[in-house]
């Protein structure tokens, strides 16, 4: 059994680092830090590995554009809202 409990005071310093671990924004030395916690962490390494999935799901759908329909429509809303507000203070 591990040493790292789910949930301990332990993995709370580790949350916010494996963000930073994902993103490839850590020193060398933390890197391994948080590489040695998640070899030993359960929770943790799930927690991780969710992380990046979903990092990774969000990037390929934010790599797609919107149909030209959809964005034609979007720049006459904001048309109509600006020319609200300038008649708006005129």
């Amino acid at each position: 059994m591990s040493s790292h409990e789910h949930g301990s005071d332990d993995c709370v310093d580790y949350i916010e680092r494996i963000v930073y671990f994902i993103d490839n924004e850590l020193e060398e030395a933390d890197c391994a830090v948080v590489e040695m916690h998640l070899r030993e962490c359960g929770p943790c390494l799930e927690r991780h590995d969710l992380q990046k999935a979903v990092k990774q799901l969000v990037a390929r759908s934010c790599s797609e554009s919107a149909p030209e329909s959809l964005r034609d429509r979007v720049r006459l809303q904001l048309r109509e809202v600006s020319i609200q507000i300038t008649e708006g203070n005129a």
